[in-house]
């Protein structure tokens, strides 16, 4: 008999991921197993009908199987507002388009819809800016469009990373030092010839013990990192860098970080969280689409898609 649960995921072209790898299959095969009816939307499925969050959905199975993930079902159209919960899974880029996105997402949680993550806090915590609310865990940072401002912040520190604040990763990621003839050069092309608001941190040299990634639940850490260690060559500590992985318990500093954002995450209804934490800092705190669940489910046994639809059945039945 089917579930009366039913879950909307907002996601990429399924057909697309990596199945082996994607966190957003492990919550779907977990919402299946619980018996959840699945209801699958692209970005440009969802729209408002007379102020109505409305969205064109396609039923999905899933599988764990890389040659074959997924099948679509039947098709229809339904109000947002006649779903349970909504998994928000749209990859970056955060543009205008994702903004909009959340709107309407906004209207289906106005009435009744447990969104994972809350729309309005999808807005206000932009990845790498939201870590401004946790000065005692964060490392040196300055963010400016401005060119001489950025110097000036690489001429303190001597040893720089320079990002933007909408890249996912490790795209346009340098490694700046003073001195470096190609200072400018890599300030113009991350802050799009000073248009374009770029982040700039102190090198954390303990890159080279690997970017951990630590997932939270409604603000509770799983207990176990990814480390992800950068290529030789590389100061990038991104999977999709190139980067090798390493599971590992997290340190006494690494769950005090996690104590310290707790409380917020909760209060901004941010249930599933991915923060990436460089020696004894966080340098981001990803809310839109956070992965590595596969990775640690199958290194230490996890099951971290069933803790978090706890969590959410919970939220539903409270």
């Amino acid at each position: 008999m089917p579930s009366t649960r039913k879950l909307g995921i907002v996601m990429d072209p399924i057909e697309a991921i990596k199945p082996w790898k994607d966190s957003s299959l492990a919550m779907l095969l977990e919402a299946q197993r619980r018996g959840w009816q699945i209801f699958y939307f692209e970005l440009d499925d969802i729209f408002f009908d007379n102020g109505i969050a409305t969205g064109r959905y396609r039923h999905l199975s899933v599988y764990d199987d890389n040659e074959h993930w997924f099948d679509y079902g039947d098709a229809g159209r339904c109000r947002l507002q006649e779903l349970d919960a909504i998994l928000m899974r749209k990859d970056p880029p955060f543009d205008l388009e994702y903004i909009y996105a959340s709107y309407i997402l906004e209207q289906a949680e106005e009435n009744g819809v447990l969104i994972v993550n809350r729309p309005a806090s999808l807005r206000d915590c932009n990845e790498k800016l939201y870590t401004r609310v946790f000065p005692q865990c964060c490392v040196e940072t300055r963010v400016s469009r401005n060119p001489s401002i950025l110097k000036e912040f690489i001429d303190e520190h001597e040893d720089v990373i320079v990002k933007p604040l909408d890249g996912m990763g490790g795209q346009s990621i340098f490694r700046v030092q003073k001195g470096d003839p190609n200072t400018n050069a890599i300030i113009e092309a991350v802050s799009k010839h000073g248009r374009s608001q770029t982040m700039a941190q102190r090198y954390i040299p303990e890159i080279r013990d690997g970017d951990k990634r630590i997932l939270l639940i409604d603000g509770v850490a799983i207990p176990y990192a990814l480390a992800r260690l950068p290529a030789v060559g590389e100061h990038r500590g991104n999977i999709a860098a190139g980067a090798s992985t390493r599971g590992q318990p997290l340190s006494e500093r690494d769950q005090w970080l996690c104590d310290q954002i707790a409380e917020d995450l909760r209060a901004r209804g941010l249930l599933f969280v991915g923060i990436d934490v460089i020696g004894d800092y966080i340098t981001e705190i990803n809310v839109t689409s956070p992965t590595c669940i596969r990775e640690l489910d199958q290194e230490f046994g996890l099951n971290i898609s069933a803790e978090l639809f706890e969590c959410i059945e919970r939220r539903l039945s409270s």
